[in-house]
């Protein structure tokens, strides 16, 4: 078995001291994926990003094709390279308006248990910055930040017995979330980037969102490097999808 140094280095980084069984019971399996996703991944010209912003996004792709195991396993190591508890718990939240608590409730769970293992107090200090009377209206404007002045009145927009929904972006996914403190705009649109991508069959709404990503800074390359880092996580199908979609977004 052959596995690279920088991959072994790396391994030690994430997980301190940690032996994982599978080198007992998969030692080619492990051998392949650990020099792919923790070397040759990593390291790839021109698609690289920064470790905090590796880690966020990963835990963000995990959320989203619902790998709650290895969202277990990877939360502690997002930890050691610097992701702040504030921002593991902002990534959580927002994932309740792109996947639903149904399939958010257990990674709410495991984070509370990973954190209160480490020591790390709960409840965190609060990011709210809206109240039910103004979320509406904060909400409207993160959407015009974003997008751009055509959002103005979305919110109020649509056939009459559907509106509601509208409505409920605003002052809902965008008036309670998007608000908060913890993230700012390029790492709230680049979080929603990878729920959406590693869900799949939600190509419209990822068209979209990569559109604003590099609306607001977050540009091609950058897209491109996210869908890099995060594919040993979700495959070739939704990762080619997400690289259709950024390729259609920026065409426009």
């Amino acid at each position: 078995m052959s596995i690279t140094d920088f991959s072994k280095d790396y391994h030690e980084k994430m997980f301190p001291g940690y032996v994982s069984d599978f080198l007992r019971t998969d030692p080619e399996f492990i051998e392949r994926f650990d020099n792919f996703a923790f070397d040759e991944v990593i390291n790839q010209e021109g698609a690289q990003l920064d470790d905090k912003t590796r880690f966020l996004a990963i835990l963000a792709t995990l959320l989203g094709c619902q790998g709650i195991d290895e969202f277990k396993a990877m939360l502690p190591a997002a930890l050691n390279f610097g992701v702040t508890p504030v921002e593991v718990k902002e990534t959580v939240y927002q994932a309740v308006a792109y996947l639903g608590i149904g399939r958010v409730f257990p990674f709410l769970k495991a984070t509370n248990e990973i954190f209160e293992a480490r020591g790390i107090e709960l409840p965190l200090e609060g990011q709210a910055t809206t109240t039910m009377e103004n979320r509406r209206e904060a909400g409207t404007q993160t959407q015009v930040d974003i997008f751009g002045e055509s959002m103005r009145d979305f919110w109020k927009s649509g056939p009459e017995e559907s509106r509601h929904i509208n409505l409920w972006l605003a002052d809902n996914c965008f008036g309670d979330y998007y608000t908060r403190m913890g993230l700012d705009y390029k790492q709230r649109e680049m979080i929603t980037f990878c729920f959406l991508s590693a869900q799949g069959g939600c190509e419209p709404q990822l068209t979209s969102h990569a559109a604003a990503n590099m609306r607001i800074g977050n540009d091609k390359q950058f897209l491109i490097s996210v869908v890099s880092q995060c594919l040993p996580y979700i495959g070739y199908p939704r990762s080619l999808n997400a690289l259709s979609c950024i390729n259609k977004a920026s065409s426009k």
